[in-house]
């Protein structure tokens, strides 16, 4: 469950990750095992969040792709050890995905020298929240904000008679999660700095002005009880017993998670044009999934510097 212990356990294996990449980066054979211990224990991070994002958070999909994640990084780190070094890519975009997400998760408010340093977290929920807040009043509603259960001007007020219905903007709302895997995958890759900065350019704009699309939806849809569709059969699915959760569920669970799936899908291919070289990353998941070798430059039709599947570290 997330917590101290699950904090501590993703710095971990991150600064392992991190370990392995500088190893590799040296050439130095033990690159192969430090790495392959990474992906050990990235498994176990996942596998212990099972249980918050199926029955605390009641999201399906999440709940599913960490229940996923825990036997695919157990099989990255196999592949890693049999010989399969293109997945030392796939490793440095983990190295560079939670150095950039960990601050935001783990970090919290402090003093230095005087001054009072905010929590990145709180930072950028409120900022997200803010630009929701103004999209949602240009819609023509006008919910009170307030601070949230975190202490954070991050939250909306509506009403529905005498019942009060909040909705928030957590870190999980702000597209920091997405953001990072494209950063993390662009870092990774061998490539000219000016690709990747254009890669960046196309993938981060992208996603952070959907996620506001996605945080206005779901908030005048929760707010104002728009999808208040199956009542009895969606708190059975989400296991709740609260009338008003429906339309939150029916918004953000099911129609925006899904289409952030393919949101994602899009963004990849608008990036991958960019930088073909990611292509190396997709192709390393397609064959964990599959076992078949697949050459996806020459069925997109994209050129690009390609990696070796064979050699050592």
């Amino acid at each position: 469950m997330p917590g101290v212990l699950s904090d501590a356990l993703a710095w971990v294996v991150i600064a392992t990750f991190v370990a392995g990449a500088v190893l590799e980066r040296r050439g130095d054979r033990r690159a192969r095992h430090v790495t392959v211990a990474a992906w050990v224990g990235f498994a176990l991070f996942w596998l212990q969040l099972i249980p918050h994002f199926a029955f605390v958070h009641k999201s399906y999909i999440e709940g599913f792709l960490s229940l996923a994640a825990v036997p695919a990084c157990l099989y990255a780190g196999y592949l890693l050890y049999s010989g399969r070094t293109t997945l030392f890519v796939l490793s440095r975009a983990v190295a560079v995905m939670g150095a950039v997400y960990l601050p935001f998760e783990t970090i919290p408010a402090f003093a230095l020298f005087g001054f009072d340093v905010p929590a990145p977290r709180g930072v950028l929920m409120e900022t997200v929240a803010a630009q929701t807040g103004f999209l949602v009043n240009a819609l023509g509603y006008h919910p009170e904000v307030i601070v949230g259960e975190e202490g954070f001007l991050n939250t909306f007020l509506f009403y529905d008679g005498d019942h009060r219905l909040k909705v928030s903007v957590v870190l999980a709302c702000t597209g920091l999660g997405s953001m990072t895997i494209f950063a993390g995958l662009i870092a990774a890759v061998k490539a000219p700095l000016r690709r990747k900065i254009r890669a960046l350019a196309i993938a981060l704009p992208i996603i952070y002005a959907l996620n506001l699309l996605r945080t206005t939806f779901i908030t005048i849809a929760f707010g104002k009880q728009y999808f208040q569709f199956f009542v009895d059969e969606i708190l059975l699915l989400f296991g709740s017993s609260d009338p008003y959760m429906v339309s939150f569920f029916i918004s953000d669970r099911i129609i925006s998670q899904l289409l952030a799936v393919v949101a994602l899908v899009g963004v990849t291919y608008l990036v991958v044009r960019e930088l073909p070289e990611l292509l190396t990353v997709v192709e390393d998941v397609l064959f964990m999934l599959t076992g078949d070798e697949y050459d996806l430059r020459e069925a997109l039709d994209v050129e690009g510097q390609g990696l070796n599947r064979g050699g050592s570290v």
